[in-house]
């Protein structure tokens, strides 16, 4: 195990730093008490959101979470309650992704729950004062024409709120040709392709998603740094990677957050921003994955705007806030230091659930 770097003696205030949030789970960003509340009201057992022992227990969990949202407006409630907390935290352009077939059974077609979500979050936008963009997700586990008829969908409401469209689920055993046809659709329609890749399967898997995918980013990504002619490709390309450090430590992607590769990449050159991926399962927000990339990581405020800007620049932000955001962060920046760096928030409590062992390895949702 390799030391931690250390951490700088002086810093910013993190929540008034402007980012985006580009690699969160819907579902997984349910606040608990929201969980709690309508699983009672729907007659359900209140899910477990710790104990997963297994990367197949914790798609069990989560799948548990998405079946308390029984009608639109709890699917609009919880869209509404993720943008007040990305504003909370400091995002100024959140972008979560959803896998619509979790709700086809119980809420509607994909079309309607894609238009329930878009609305709510474009409406919780404005009365926050930030940015929303929704990423529609095909699963790789299931039926390549499904991932296409997501697509359609997602294309058809590309300028209306849709921005992105991802693949999701166990890349081990699943690789990326099948939905190559899935992708063309969205990017033609202007969409941004944003695949998970690098997280259960090793380097080739994100080399895969850039030649075969179109990737424009890459959720998690953090395995390329095992090839380092694939690191200088990302950075040459300039290519994003939403990197979620808590999920790869519980998810035993790395064996410890002192052994994560986000520095490495970053001084690489390779453009990455960090999310939270699944609140409601890993513990930590994104202000709180900030914190641990400072106290835990050592990024010091240099390395923080350059996240902070990568998760504006990669986005899918209209123009207009993308240029504003990318000027309040050199404010941000320009500020002298205010407080002694050290263990705040969430981060400096650690992690909220042990890694799951590296020998059973299936993907989250």
């Amino acid at each position: 195990m390799t030391d931690a770097p250390p951490v700088p003696d002086a810093a910013r205030d993190l929540a008034a730093l402007p980012k985006g949030h580009l690699h969160l789970h819907l579902e997984g960003a349910m606040r608990p008490e929201t969980l709690a509340e309508l699983a009672q009201r729907h007659g359900r057992e209140v899910p477990p959101t710790r104990g997963y022992g297994s990367f197949l227990a914790f798609v069990d969990l989560y799948v548990a979470a998405c079946a308390v949202l029984r009608t639109t407006e709890d699917l609009q409630r919880l869209t509404r309650e993720v943008v007040q907390d990305a504003a909370r935290d400091g995002a100024v352009w959140v972008e979560p992704s959803i896998y619509p077939v979790h709700h086809v059974g119980t809420i509607g077609p994909v079309e309607e729950v894609t238009a329930a979500v878009v609305t709510a979050g474009q409406e919780a936008a404005r009365e926050y004062g930030i940015g929303f963009g929704l990423m529609l997700a095909a699963n790789r586990t299931a039926d390549p024409a499904e991932a296409e008829r997501i697509a359609r969908v997602a294309a058809g409401w590309a300028g209306r709120g849709v921005v992105s469209f991802g693949l999701a689920d166990n890349e081990d055993g699943y690789p990326p040709e099948p939905f190559v046809e899935a992708f063309r659709i969205a990017r033609d329609a202007g969409l941004l392709a944003a695949p998970h890749a690098g997280e259960l399967a090793g380097p080739e898997s994100v080399a895969a998603a850039l030649t075969l995918l179109g990737a424009d980013r890459v959720q998690h990504g953090v395995r390329a740094v095992e090839d380092p002619e694939l690191v200088r490709r990302l950075a040459d390309a300039g290519t994003c990677l939403d990197v979620c450090p808590t999920s790869n430590l519980l998810l035993s992607v790395v064996p410890s957050l002192a052994e994560h590769p986000l520095p490495r990449l970053l001084a690489a050159g390779v453009r990455c921003s960090v999310n939270a991926d699944d609140p409601l399962l890993f513990g930590p927000g994104l202000l709180a994955e900030y914190e641990l990339c400072r106290d835990e990581l050592g990024l010091d405020d240099r390395a923080l705007a350059a996240v902070a800007r990568s998760s504006i620049e990669s986005s899918g932000a209209d123009p207009a806030t993308r240029r504003s955001a990318l000027a309040d962060i050199d404010a941000w920046e320009r500020q002298p230091a205010t407080r002694t760096a050290g263990p705040t928030g969430a981060a400096a409590g650690g992690p909220t659930a042990g890694p799951v062992p590296a020998g059973d390895r299936r993907s989250q949702p």
